[in-house]
């Protein structure tokens, strides 16, 4: 089967289609979220400007093969490590270099740029390091053992380390939790035999269990020796029991919850919200799709979602460069939890982690950092069908 070689006819447009169904759903529920002179400034041409942006990224990054990216793999991963080591030691405060917010130092305001979350962006560089590694490995040992499946699981976790230890010193527990569903999702792709992944796996249930348990009953504990803070169990009890535990977590979830009951089947219209829902234009912006759109509504929003995570594993399964592979896992791993963890706390499933819903929730760090991601893919699926075509001629 020979493939075209027309740049028009090897770009994906599906994927195209699915993003921009995504801007329309992002500026809808984002102009529909914001009150006149809420903030003191229109969220709706922003994240236009975000999107204009993100998606000059795209064809930036889809200009360059799959093998340009492999070689810059660890400087990527490199920089991104960089950006969390600066921020931690940058200055912080007003009108230094390092913006703290709510006591928490996670933004750097950068000349031109203006003001970026790095811990956004080296979510991506990670993936192509993770990739690296991976691909690398795989073609040094092409005998597989358990000695160098022991060996790859130590330089994965090696590679982990250094990105969640910085982004926990902020703290940021939800955006680590995304760093730990991205390298358990490239281990379960990686080959490594099943005599580890099970153990290893089962331990890390054991232990989030425990600490769980420890965090409802060994709150001391927590704090004295392995050094969480307060507002992280604070984040539990308000999940757990947010009638009883009325803080600031725990009134989000509860107007949320309201917002999104109060929906119905339809929905009350758009700007027919009527439950107050702090930062309903990023985080909670689910909640305000469920109560102006309803059941039906936000069944299409996770429809779409669906949609975009099945086109993607269709692309990563259709990919025969190994490194390609490992990078498309990384992305959908990482966009798929985003997903499940917004919608999550929106609905009392899961904790509040202040995890934006990808491609919706405002955000320019947020919506770049996504954009920069599925960039790669569309160079991933671009370059390998002008690669498929030269393999193919002889068929």
């Amino acid at each position: 089967m020979k493939l075209s070689n027309k740049p028009a006819e090897r770009f994906d447009w599906t994927l195209a289609f699915i993003l921009l169904l995504f801007c329309i759903v992002s500026l809808t529920a984002i102009a529909s979220a914001q009150t006149t002179g809420q903030y003191g400034i229109n969220f709706v041409p922003k994240q236009i400007q975000w999107y204009v942006i993100g998606s000059i990224i795209v064809a930036g990054v889809m200009y360059f093969e799959p093998d340009q990216y492999k070689k810059i793999a660890w400087y990527a991963y490199g920089l991104g490590v960089f950006l969390l080591i600066f921020l931690h030691f940058a200055p912080g405060g007003e009108g230094q270099i390092a913006e703290v917010q709510n006591n928490v130092k996670r933004w750097l305001n950068l000349p031109v740029i203006g003001k970026i979350q790095p811990s956004e962006f080296i979510k991506t560089f990670f993936i192509l390091g993770m990739a690296r590694l991976v691909s690398s490995h795989h073609e040094r040992f092409e005998d597989k053992t358990l000695k160098t499946d022991f060996f790859l699981l130590g330089k994965i976790m090696l590679v982990l380390i250094a990105p969640l230890v910085f982004i926990m010193e902020q703290p940021d527990l939800g955006t680590s939790i995304v760093f730990i569903a991205i390298t358990a999702a490239i281990i379960l792709v990686a080959g490594i035999s099943w005599k580890i992944i099970l153990p290893v796996f089962i331990s890390g249930a054991a232990a989030v269990t425990t600490l769980l348990w420890a965090a409802i009953y060994a709150q001391d504990f927590m704090s004295e020796t392995l050094g969480f803070d307060l507002y992280q169990f604070k984040r539990i009890y308000s999940w757990l029991d947010p009638y009883s535990f009325p803080t600031s977590e725990g009134m989000h979830l509860i107007q949320a919850i309201t917002a999104i009951g109060s929906g119905g089947m339809f929905g009350k219209g758009f700007q027919g919200r009527e439950a107050y829902v702090p930062e309903n234009h990023t985080d909670f912006i689910f909640a305000v799709i469920g109560e102006e759109y309803g059941f039906i509504g936000s069944c299409i929003v996770i429809s779409l979602f669906f949609v975009l995570i099945y086109h993607l594993t269709k692309i990563a399964l259709e990919l025969k460069d190994p490194f390609s592979m490992y990078v498309c896992t990384g992305i959908i791993a990482m966009i798929t939890f985003h997903v499940f963890e917004n919608i999550g706390m929106n609905i009392q499933v899961l904790p509040i982690t202040g995890i934006p819903l990808p491609f919706i929730s405002y955000g320019g760090s947020s919506l770049m950092s996504n954009m920069l991601a599925i960039g790669l893919v569309f160079s991933m699926k671009f370059h390998h069908r002008t690669y498929m075509f030269g393999a193919d001629d002889d068929d």
